[in-house]
């Protein structure tokens, strides 16, 4: 069976001057156009390929590969807008075309945007959608606890980042679990922490109990201990990415734990850094 929108391999049928002709099952032939032939192919050979729909909306092959495919979510910039939506980046000559009606905000050029790719109902073509919740799917989902998923990153809200599960569900990692940097656009391996009753999964970067981060205070502290002088040049004015390769958290979450030392007179914070009292 052949899926549009998805890369798969198939069977070399006939050779032209313009390229092969692909075994398309019940789509019938499918060009494979001879730009995209690195070496050459002979009837029988069998090659993976992308299918889509060209500029005329024929169904093609390419050996280019999208940065998504259908039922995937990407993060995706936007090379164009004009009167009716916009069209975005994802690695093919052909680009993805995103309805005004399927945007949450109205896109802009230059700009990147967390999307799905999905066959449109009405139309069939291939297109992209930023209404990523509008298409997880009507089901319990089928993870245990403990079981490892891909997460991607698409939204953040009070409670933490809204991630999709595997492309297909609806999950949630709390802004408390989380202690490294985290971006809209991220893929990220997870664990199933649990499955709720209304279908959404709440994850965790960290497998539990086996490798949660230490205790951030004590970290400080010991790293305070091991230095010469009992001095360390971190401040919250410290860049969050400084931050980050050093202690493996949120500048958010250094600033609050140096701040609760500072409070318990453990350290001493002046303008080039940290000490112990």
């Amino acid at each position: 069976m052949i899926e549009i929108g998805k890369v798969q391999t198939l069977e070399v049928t006939k050779n032209v001057d313009f390229g092969v002709y692909l075994d398309g099952a019940e789509y019938g032939e499918i060009l494979l156009p001879k730009r995209y032939i690195a070496s050459e192919l002979a009837v029988g050979d069998e090659i993976s390929v992308f299918i889509y729909f060209d500029s005329e909306d024929r169904i093609i092959a390419t050996t280019e590969i999208p940065l998504a495919q259908v039922d995937e979510c990407a993060f995706l910039a936007v090379k164009e807008v004009n009167a009716i939506g916009a069209f975005l980046d994802w690695g093919l000559s052909k680009d993805l075309f995103v309805p005004f009606r399927e945007q949450t905000v109205k896109m802009k050029e230059g700009r990147s945007y967390c999307v799905k790719v999905l066959r449109d109902t009405v139309s069939e073509r291939i297109i992209a959608s930023a209404k990523i919740d509008k298409y997880f799917l009507p089901v319990v989902p089928p993870y245990k606890p403990g079981e490892k998923v891909e997460v991607f990153v698409y939204n953040q809200t009070d409670l933490g980042y809204k991630v999709v599960v595997e492309h297909n569900f609806s999950g949630l990692l709390f802004e408390n679990e989380v202690f490294e940097s985290i971006s809209l656009g991220d893929i990220k391996e997870a664990y199933v922490k649990k499955v709720r009753d209304d279908g959404k999964i709440d994850v965790s970067l960290y497998k539990q109990g086996f490798s949660e981060p230490k205790d951030l205070n004590a970290d400080i502290l010991d790293k305070l201990a091991q230095s010469a002088d009992g001095f360390i040049p971190f401040t919250d004015s410290t860049a969050p990415e400084l931050i980050y390769a050093e202690f493996g958290v949120s500048k958010k979450k250094f600033k609050a734990a140096i701040g609760m030392l500072y409070k318990e007179r453990k350290i001493v914070i002046d303008t080039e850094g940290i000490r112990t009292p």
